[in-house]
């Protein structure tokens, strides 16, 4: 990766569109960067769906609008993971050798309709022979999850609100982020219930938004920038549409696990996500982590809940099943704890304009593999000293998708 870009994150931008979203972010990118549009080879566009946009082939609009017409182009969707795949299919562009460079950008404007709608366009991502007609939506999904979680591990309410006071806070010195605010675990748990136990401060936002990465070969990389990042493994798994489908079998082990902690313990039940556990073991084994909680130096996780992100602790490796809530206790995610998760305020509080959020990670992962916070942020109290190695973590719908990447300061 050589240069990123993004725009504000904001709850409702009537006035500009997503292809206008979009080049600003690619300007951004390509100025700080020094590039031009002719040298971007080719391109893959992100968005969710073409019920939020009111338009289809949203991408190829896109693509003409920035001056990319002429040259290689495709849309990739995938949910919540959108964006985290549509950078890996850019990173499959250049590694095949299709490309020398690649622009991976992802949209989405959520406020175009309203914020009923939008939940109920969101929850046509669960099965809609099945799920959806019975008025499933996804916080109840969520709720669900988290109350399993709860059940089997003790995990507690107060535990996910300190998620959300964490992004906040974090996001308190973000430019780019849409709700930075200093809160307190109390205004957490004061919040309206939403769906027993998530209450509207663990949940994220609706967001229009756009963000852009810019990727190539290692041989044309250097010739833009004195401080390429190094994609070094991507992994990326799957599962079953509907929750019941999952199978109850036995926890997949990453190599620093020890089976004995694991007997008894079945997997996945609804209490994590198999595919996000996969996802992790396929870019560990790539590149021979054996102890994640040691060999990475922060992540960006998907946290549109706060439940989801104490999950997501769990099946990255950095802390064995059950301890989530531990860690997070600890202080082991917060900007000066020992393995900094969501620096500038993840979905909770940079916000979810969902075919962007991938790509908006992988940006934030990149500026602070470059050691350039201070310049794009307009403060260094968001970087995390001195990172080498980062994991950037989509998840897509109750984990039918789920997307690993793993960065390093080269």
């Amino acid at each position: 990766m050589i240069a990123g870009g993004m725009t504000k994150f904001v709850k409702s931008n009537f006035r500009e569109d997503f292809r206008l979203n979009v080049k600003k972010s690619f300007d951004y990118a390509l100025k700080d960067a020094g590039m031009s549009v002719k040298d971007i080879d080719g391109s893959v566009s992100a968005y969710f769906s073409d019920h939020l946009q009111g338009q289809l082939i949203a991408g190829a609009m896109s693509n003409d609008f920035i001056g990319l017409a002429g040259k290689p182009s495709k849309r990739i969707e995938g949910g919540g993971a959108t964006g985290g795949l549509a950078f890996q299919t850019a990173y499959e562009e250049i590694a095949s050798g299709n490309m020398d460079t690649c622009l991976a950008y992802g949209f989405e404007n959520m406020s175009h309709v309203g914020t009923w709608r939008g939940n109920d366009i969101i929850a046509l991502g669960s099965d809609a022979n099945f799920d959806y007609p019975l008025g499933g939506f996804y916080t109840a999904y969520y709720a669900l999850m988290a109350t399993r979680h709860m059940y089997e591990f003790g995990t507690t309410e107060e535990q996910m609100a300190m998620v959300s006071v964490k992004n906040h806070r974090n996001a308190i010195n973000n430019p780019f982020a849409q709700a930075p605010m200093n809160i307190t675990v109390d205004d957490v748990l004061k919040s309206p219930v939403v769906s027993t136990p998530l209450r509207m401060l663990d949940i994220c936002l609706m967001s229009d938004g756009a963000a852009c990465a810019i990727l190539a070969s290692e041989e044309v990389a250097k010739s833009f920038s004195g401080k390429p990042v190094l994609i070094s493994a991507i992994g990326s798994s799957s599962d079953t549409m509907r929750l019941a489908d999952r199978p109850f079998g036995d926890v997949p082990l990453l190599p620093n696990e020890n089976s004995a902690m694991y007997r008894g313990l079945k997997y996945p039940g609804v209490h994590s996500f198999r595919a996000g556990r996969l996802a992790a073991k396929m870019a560990y084994d790539r590149i021979g982590i054996k102890n994640p909680e040691k060999e990475i130096d922060f992540a960006e996780l998907y946290d549109a809940y706060t439940s989801a992100e104490i999950q997501a602790y769990e099946d990255m490796g950095f802390c064995p099943y059950g301890k989530g809530g531990k860690f997070i206790e600890e202080g082991n995610p917060e900007l000066d704890g020992s393995l900094p998760v969501n620096m500038e305020g993840g979905l909770q509080a940079s916000g979810h304009a969902i075919g962007a959020t991938g790509i908006m990670q992988a940006v934030y992962a990149f500026w602070q593999l470059q050691g350039s916070m201070q310049k794009h942020m307009g403060n260094g109290k968001l970087q995390v000293k001195p990172p080498s190695r980062g994991l950037i973590h989509s998840h897509a719908g109750t984990g039918a998708y789920e997307a690993v990447t793993i960065m390093e300061a080269v």
